[in-house]
């Protein structure tokens, strides 16, 4: 049924202006004023913002970690996600090392399958580099269409890639046409930090903090970075937490290199302190890189509002506080990672971001949807508001206040990181392809609905012959 949102501001990256919509087979078809609603659904959305659906390009749902398996998988993750404005998201893909890139995509493939609410795509997990793996990529992007792939600087022994994998990755990349992401911490040093810190008895949730410091995720930052410019490759630097990798992202960008750098709300809300929370609670903001001393958060603020920073993951990786961050109750290395953010991404960034004015409407259209749309390769069929574009759409009331707790959030964990935390600002509707998921604050979604996108590469959209191979 064709729709037609009347009465609304409509908010893009570049824009801001009055207009009506008119939607027709899940596509914006006209943009203008007065426009006939003839068999049309009147949507009213006087007094409230249009903008385009979010787009988290940082999420991990149904995934295993530390011997259990995150709580949200890809129904009450996507629901989430479209509760708080999020239309689209780009889940992590991990391999094994020795398997086929096609069994670790089948396997995501499963997980997803007739669950999720909202559209979706994935990242792939780069292990290794070798012939059988070089063999595979183009038919990863070709025929799966995931132009991204993710090195793990981190995680000794478990998702760590050595240098050398990390180097080739970018070259190859380069070559492909794919964006090369990296979780940036030195990881044999943080392993180092963390028996020790073991040795020594220290076993509390704040020691995470304290063997993961922010210089090793400064100096992992650089490296890549470095890299990246001696491949002459394109690099995204996930979940930035610190000043001083911030600053690398900064410095490269100076120098012409073409990298990019995510931020997450954890990190521009929340502090270390956290982690010293009594009777365990510090387990529930254990994640990484951790949460860093309160000064950094000025910091990454003013590289989101400089540019320097360009887009806003949840990083959403949820485990239950009773049951599985209690794994780590005597030992801080066993307390699975991750913590549930997905659902609350757009409303911390317009509160804390907009309404205080740190960044501007506008930035917040283009780091919440715009440029991962146009970085990840879904642009500009998603992330902006134009005739011929996917109808993804917030209805969003700017001015109503509310408090965020765990016992009305739609993640299906137990706790809620920025539990009691105020916010200016509230999702009323959101529409993928032009269909309501969320309808007046209800949910009026399906499961199975989201569609799987197949992503163009990086910055073109011209295809590689099905046949090509690469060597290094």
């Amino acid at each position: 049924m064709k729709k037609i949102i009347k009465n609304g501001t409509i908010v893009t990256a570049s824009d801001t202006f009055q207009a009506e919509l008119l939607i027709e087979d899940g596509k914006i078809t006209q943009i203008g004023s007065n426009l006939s609603a003839i068999g049309a659904e009147v949507i009213d959305a006087k007094g409230c913002l249009v903008f385009p659906g979010g787009i988290d390009p940082h999420t991990h749902l149904d995934m295993p970690f530390g011997g259990t398996v995150t709580k949200d998988d890809f129904e009450t993750g996507t629901m989430a996600a479209a509760f708080g404005g999020t239309t689209t998201v780009i889940d992590f893909c991990l391999t094994n090392k020795g398997e086929p890139l096609k069994n670790a995509i089948q396997t995501w493939h499963d997980k997803s399958k007739d669950k999720a609410v909202i559209d979706y795509g994935f990242h792939l997990m780069i292990s290794e580099i070798n012939e059988n793996v070089l063999k595979e990529l183009p038919q990863v992007i070709n025929e799966e269409g995931i132009s991204s792939f993710k090195v793990f600087m981190a995680y000794k022994n478990v998702f760590q890639a050595d240098d050398e994998t990390l180097f080739k990755t970018l070259i190859t990349a380069k070559d492909l046409g794919a964006l090369v992401m990296v979780h940036a911490e030195n990881g044999d040093v943080i392993d180092y930090l963390t028996k020790k810190a073991l040795e020594e008895g220290n076993t509390e949730p704040i020691y995470h903090a304290l063997t993961r410091p922010p210089e090793l995720e400064g100096e992992a930052t650089g490296r890549a970075a470095r890299f990246t410019g001696l491949a002459n490759s394109q690099l995204y630097v996930v979940h930035v937490s610190c000043a001083d990798a911030a600053e690398k992202i900064a410095e490269a960008r100076s120098k012409g290199f073409d990298v990019w750098g995510e931020t997450c709300p954890q990190y521009l809300v929340l502090d270390q302190s956290y982690l010293e929370k009594p009777n365990f609670e510090g387990a529930k903001y254990v994640w990484s890189p951790p949460l860093r001393e309160k000064w950094n958060q000025e910091a990454l603020w003013n590289a989101l509002k400089s540019g320097q920073l360009q887009t806003i993951g949840s990083d959403q990786c949820s485990f239950d506080f009773n049951g599985q961050k209690d794994l780590g109750r005597d030992d801080f290395t066993k307390i699975p990672n991750g913590g549930p953010i997905i659902e609350d991404r757009l409303a911390i960034l317009f509160s804390e971001g907009v309404k205080k004015g740190r960044i501007s409407l506008n930035q917040f259209v283009d780091l919440t949807s715009t440029r991962a749309a146009k970085l990840f390769g879904l642009y500009p069929q998603k992330g902006t508001i134009a005739v011929g574009t996917d109808a993804d759409l917030v209805i969003f009331d700017p001015n109503v206040e509310r408090v965020i707790s765990a016992e009305t959030h739609h993640m299906a964990v137990d706790y809620n990181a920025f539990e009691g935390m105020q916010v200016t600002g509230e999702p009323i509707s959101v529409l993928v392809r032009g269909e309501y998921v969320v309808r007046e604050k209800q949910f009026v979604g399906k499961p199975g609905s989201g569609q799987y996108l197949k992503r163009a590469k990086y910055r073109t959209n011209t295809p590689l012959n099905q046949n090509e191979t690469l060597s290094i």
